[in-house]
C-alpha cells in the first residue's frame, strides 16, 4: 500500500469512528424514508461517502449530526427519485397547521417501517425526524430545508395518515399473529416437514445481503436450521409483527425474520441473519 493510500485509509477509519454513534439514527431515518432496511443502509453508505469527500476537500464542517442528517435527507430524495418511487414530492401538503401538537405522536413511534412509504416524502421526513428520532421543529426544518410552519403542516397530515393505517392494522393482526405462531411452533419443535408444508410453492426467500431463492429451492433453506440451536418468538418489530431468532439460551435475539402469508401459507421470507447490526438498533417487544 502506498503512503497516500495508507493515509486515506487511516483518515476513513477515523471518520467512521467519529460518526459511529450517529449511524444507527441515520439508518432509522433512511430506512423509514425508503421502507426498506437494505435501501436505508445503501443511503447511509452514500451519505457517509459524500460527507467524507466533503471533509477531504474542506476540513471545516458544520456541527456533525445536523450536517449528516441534511446530507442523508438529500441523498434519500435523490435515491427515491432515481428509483421511481412514488410520493417523492418534497413540497407536498406543506400548509395548514390546524390540530398541530408539539408532543410526539405515539402512533408514529409504533408505526411499521413499511407504513411510512405511503406518506408523501415531506410528511414522511417530518414525522420520522420529529416523532421517531426526537429532533426539534427547528432541527427538522433545517434538515428538510423548509420552514417550521411547513414542518408543522407535514406533521399534522402525516400523523393522521399513520393513525388511520394503525387502526386498519389492528383488524388484520389477529390472523397474522396466528400464522406466525403456527410457523414458530413447528420451527421450534424441529418439525421441518410441518414447516415446509406451510411454505407456498412459489415462495420467495431473501437471505438479506447474502442470496435469494424461489420455489423449490426455498426448502433447502431449512437444512441449515436443522443443525443449529435457534428458536423463534413472535415479536412486534418497529410496529410490524415478525419473528425474532434466538441462539441457544440468549436473552436477546440475534436477528429477525419477516414472513408474508397468503391463505395460511408463506409467500415471502426475509431472513436478516447476515445483517446482525439491525438487531442492535431495532425496537421490538415480544408479543
Amino acid at each position: 500500500m502506498t503512503a497516500a493510500a495508507s493515509s486515506i485509509a487511516s483518515a476513513r477509519a477515523q471518520f467512521l469512528a467519529l460518526v459511529e454513534g450517529i449511524r444507527p439514527d441515520l439508518h432509522r431515518y433512511c430506512a423509514r424514508l425508503t421502507g426498506s432496511v437494505i435501501e436505508g443502509e445503501d443511503i447511509v453508505q452514500e451519505t457517509l461517502a459524500r460527507a467524507f469527500y466533503t471533509l477531504a476537500e474542506n476540513p471545516e464542517a458544520p456541527p456533525l449530526r445536523p450536517w449528516l442528517f441534511k446530507i442523508a435527507h438529500n441523498a434519500a430524495l435523490d435515491f427515491l427519485k432515481s428509483h421511481g418511487h412514488k410520493y417523492t414530492e418534497s413540497r407536498a401538503d406543506m400548509t395548514d397547521v390546524a390540530g398541530f401538537d408539539e408532543a410526539p405522536d405515539p402512533a408514529a413511534v409504533r408505526a411499521a417501517l413499511i407504513r411510512f412509504i405511503a406518506l408523501p416524502v415531506s410528511q414522511r421526513s417530518a414525522v420520522i425526524l420529529k416523532d421517531v428520532l426526537g429532533h426539534t421543529l427547528e432541527e427538522t426544518a433545517e434538515t428538510m430545508g423548509v420552514t417550521v410552519m411547513a414542518v408543522k403542516a407535514a406533521l399534522v397530515r402525516g400523523r393522521a395518515k399513520l393513525r388511520e393505517a394503525e387502526a386498519a392494522d389492528v383488524l388484520s393482526e389477529a390472523g397474522a399473529r396466528a400464522d406466525l405462531e403456527r410457523y414458530a411452533s413447528r420451527f421450534n419443535a424441529k418439525d421441518w416437514d410441518g414447516v415446509r408444508a406451510l411454505v407456498g410453492e412459489d415462495c420467495r426467500l431473501d437471505l438479506v445481503s447474502k442470496s435469494r431463492r424461489r420455489g423449490k429451492e426455498v426448502g433447502m433453506y431449512f437444512g441449515r436450521y436443522a443443525k443449529e440451536d435457534i428458536s423463534l418468538r413472535v415479536v412486534r418489530l418497529e410496529g410490524e409483527l415478525a419473528l425474532a431468532a434466538y441462539v441457544g439460551v440468549a436473552a436477546k435475539p440475534a436477528y429477525f425474520i419477516l414472513l408474508q402469508f397468503e391463505g395460511g401459507r408463506v409467500q415471502s421470507i426475509r431472513d436478516f441473519r447476515y445483517v446482525p447490526y439491525i438487531a442492535n438498533e431495532a425496537e421490538f417487544v415480544v408479543v
